[in-house]
């Protein structure tokens, strides 16, 4: 818990490649700072997590959610939207990586779906 903490109070840094990508052995730590979230192995990894919602609208307000924080740390995610459900997935284009960004962003979206997306989260 104490590394999320860590990561929630970071701010991404611009990335312009010259630095390598993250290895297994930084990822797997970095991983135990975040739950729920998997490596997408392929041709680059991409942190990867599938958020599901009882419906749309809570749906789309997550959404936002990490749009704003993408804004805010001027890195943005794919995301793959389906009715009850979100994919967020996370890499470092200009490094074809893995770099701390993609944790930071993964611990503060975390944090946003555990404390807002409760069951009487956008209810009228």
């Amino acid at each position: 818990m104490k590394k999320v903490k860590k990561l929630i109070k970071k701010q991404c840094m611009p990335c312009e490649g010259g630095i390598p990508p993250l290895n297994d052995e930084e990822i797997n730590s970095m991983l135990k700072g975040i739950s729920e979230w998997v490596i997408e192995n392929g041709e680059v990894k991409k942190l990867c997590r599938t958020f599901q919602f009882e419906n749309y609208y809570q749906n789309i307000a997550f959404i936002n959610a990490v749009v704003w924080i993408a804004h805010q740390e001027d890195h943005h995610p794919y995301l793959e939207i389906e009715y009850g459900q979100c994919t967020v997935k996370y890499w470092t284009h200009a490094i074809a990586g893995l770099s701390e960004n993609d944790f930071i962003c993964a611990s503060k979206i975390n944090a946003i779906h555990y404390t807002d997306m409760k069951e009487d989260f956008c209810k009228f």
